[in-house]
This record gives C-alpha cells, sequence and structure tokens, in this order.
C-alpha cells in the first residue's frame, strides 16, 4: 500500500474532488503543497494550520482504500516590515512635533569610504528612510584611499556641528583604516550607531543605561516587545557574539531578566544548548545552520541571517535566507521572523529612533 499528501485550505468538500484521480496521477502528485489558512489572530500577526489529505491506495489498482485528514500549526510570522512602518510612523509624527514646537530637525550624517556596492546601496536605503520621516540627512562620500586624517577630520566637523544629531561611518572601511581609531572619534552623544566602548560599556553595566543601544540588537527586542513577547525570566540563546550583534543581544536580553546563553564557533554540541531556549536570536552569519530539530517546541525564533544563497529560478542567481531552515523552524517555533522581512527593516527603523532621541536630548526637548 502506498500514500500520497495533498493539502487543502478550505474544506473536506474541497479536499473530497481529489479522490477520483487516476493512480498515475496520484503518482505524478507525489510533491505536497501547503497552503496555510489562517485560524488564529494576534494584534501584529497570524497563527495558521496546513490541512493534509493523504490517500491511500492499492498498489494493483486506482482504488482509494482510504483517506483521513489531518492538521499541523504552524509559527506565527513576526512582521519585522509592518513593525517598522508603524516605528516610522511614530517618528514622523515626533519629528513634525518637534519642529512646529521649537524649530529643530533631526539631523543623521554618513560617511562612506570608498566605492563597495552594498555600502553605497545601504547608505542610499539610509538617506531614503531619513527623507520619509522628515530627519535631514548628511552625507561625506570619500575614495577608497583617503587617509585616515581625512576620515577623522570630516568625523570631528560633524561632532561640532549643531544641526547634526547622529554620526554613522559605513563598515566595513578599507584595508589601511584603523576601524576602531575612527569609530572612537564620533562623539558619545551622536553615537547613533551605539558602538562607542562607553556605550558598550554602559550597556554591560546594571543600572548604567547607555546613550544609544545597537540599531540591530535593539530591533530584535523591540520585535519580541510589539508582538507580547515575555522575556523575563526566560531562557534565551544567541548565536554568534560579534560587537554589532550577538554580544550587544545577549547584554540586552540579560537586562530584560532572561537568563543568557551564548553559542559562538567553539561551542561543543550547540544544538544542545540551543534546545533549551525559549527565545532564539540568531546572528552567525551562516545560512540554514539552525535546523528544525535543534528548537524547542514553541520557542520564538529571530533570525538575523541575511545569506545569499544560489538559486537558478531567481532572476538574480540567488535568493536570501536566514542562519535558521525557515521550513523546518516555522513547524517547530510559536514564533518566527522571517528572511527578508523580518530584523532588516527594523534595522534601520532603529537608526531614524536613534536619531529623534539624540535631538530630543540635545535640545530637552520631551
Amino acid at each position: 500500500m502506498a500514500s500520497m499528501m495533498f493539502t487543502d485550505c478550505s474544506s473536506s468538500t474541497a479536499a473530497a474532488r481529489l479522490l477520483p484521480l487516476s493512480r498515475s496521477r496520484l503518482r505524478s502528485a507525489c510533491t505536497s503543497i501547503f497552503i496555510p489558512r489562517f485560524v488564529g489572530t494576534h494584534p501584529m500577526g497570524t497563527n495558521s494550520l496546513r490541512t493534509i489529505l493523504t490517500v491511500h491506495y492499492s498498489s494493483s489498482s486506482s482504488h482509494v482504500i482510504k483517506a483521513t485528514m489531518s492538521t499541523e500549526s504552524f509559527a506565527k510570522v513576526i512582521d519585522g516590515k509592518a513593525v517598522a512602518e508603524q516605528i516610522r510612523d511614530e517618528i514622523t509624527a515626533e519629528v513634525s512635533r518637534m519642529k512646529d514646537a521649537i524649530g529643530v530637525v533631526p539631523g543623521l550624517a554618513v560617511i562612506l569610504v570608498g566605492d563597495r556596492k552594498d555600502s553605497a546601496t545601504y547608505v542610499r536605503n539610509k538617506k531614503k528612510a531619513c527623507d520619509s520621516v522628515g530627519i535631514t540627512s548628511f552625507e561625506a562620500r570619500l575614495p577608497e584611499d583617503s587617509s585616515e586624517q581625512e576620515v577623522l577630520k570630516f568625523i570631528s566637523g560633524y561632532n561640532d556641528d549643531p544641526s547634526v544629531h547622529g554620526i554613522l561611518v559605513q563598515l566595513p572601511l578599507p584595508s589601511h583604516m584603523n576601524e576602531q581609531n575612527i569609530l572612537n572619534a564620533v562623539s558619545i552623544e551622536k553615537d547613533v550607531d551605539g558602538f562607542h566602548p562607553l556605550n558598550i560599556g554602559r550597556l554591560a553595566m546594571r543600572g548604567r543605561d547607555p546613550l544609544f543601544v545597537p540599531c540591530t540588537p535593539k530591533g530584535c527586542i523591540e520585535l519580541l516587545h510589539r508582538y507580547g513577547i515575555d522575556i523575563k525570566g526566560k531562557r534565551a540563546v544567541v548565536i554568534g557574539r560579534s560587537n554589532i550583534v550577538g554580544m550587544p543581544a545577549a547584554l540586552l536580553l540579560q537586562s530584560e531578566d532572561a537568563t543568557v546563553s551564548i553559542v559562538h564557533s567553539r561551542t561543543k554540541n550547540p544544538e544542545n544548548i540551543i534546545k533549551q531556549a525559549d527565545i532564539i536570536i540568531a546572528a552567525v552569519g551562516q545560512p540554514n545552520m539552525v535546523r528544525g530539530s535543534w528548537i524547542k517546541p514553541g520557542a520564538v525564533v529571530i533570525d538575523v541571517g541575511i545569506n545569499p544563497v544560489e538559486d537558478a529560478k531567481s532572476r538574480r542567481g540567488y535568493r536570501l535566507v536566514g542562519d535558521v531552515c525557515y521550513e523546518e523552524a516555522c513547524k517547530v517555533a510559536s514564533a518566527i521572523t522571517p528572511v527578508p522581512g523580518g530584523v532588516g527593516p527594523m534595522t534601520i527603523a532603529m537608526l531614524l529612533s536613534n536619531t529623534l532621541s539624540s535631538a530630543k536630548r540635545a535640545h530637552n526637548f520631551q
């Protein structure tokens, strides 16, 4: 006896119409097509089920022996794009209120060194984002062979400019420059990327709030908050320990009273540690590294990874995937961010939020 699987998103009546298929057509339909149907709502998303029709037929004839229906639950999709749009609307209103009340418009300066296409795209997107919420954008473009002193000169000028409330140095910098020296030159009061060691140090200390939190980790926590996901007392695992995402994400989770573990390249049996987590933040930069079997049923997954993988069906020849195998994880987790459309939009939204906060602080505007 053989069995085949079909998917229906409405009713058993519609599924029944599949039963008269000939055996050859049944055999040709071996690939399951899973179409979700919404069964519950959430303030920022939906849960879904898929209905599966399993048809059993005789190996010696085309007669159907038995047909059974079953359902499988899927994780709620944490829609970072929708949340980011909501935050941008809030920022737009605050920028307008500030301008009307005291005549001040927040300003963000971006310094780009070299001609990397990806960096140029990021800078262009940040400029568009500033324009969309009413923040003034400043931009300094320097050639690849610029000296470190030339970059520091621009930073010094923006530090002294009262119309600039945030300074962002686009990374990576050319190899001949000392990244640490350049990032440390940004005034802590304008460090909207949150990379200054004093901001990171304050983040690490209880009772010492930083002026700014790094944008991507801040976006991860904001998604948890806006979806009403409780952090206090939960077990959290951060995969990756970079200065930009992993380490500050772990510090933020700890400040929210989670019990935090960090998994990194030297961790033995990482799947055993990840399996214990109620909340997972994956930021390791390896496509589909985290498998569904590594995830505890009901865990919440925040996938920071944006990895290009070859895809002949894509017009670009590649598609973007996260650090977590989405197709497997969504059958186990209770909620998960997609890639793209999850954490990515939140990073720029948090940059705009930090710039607005800087302007408010500088002018003592509540």
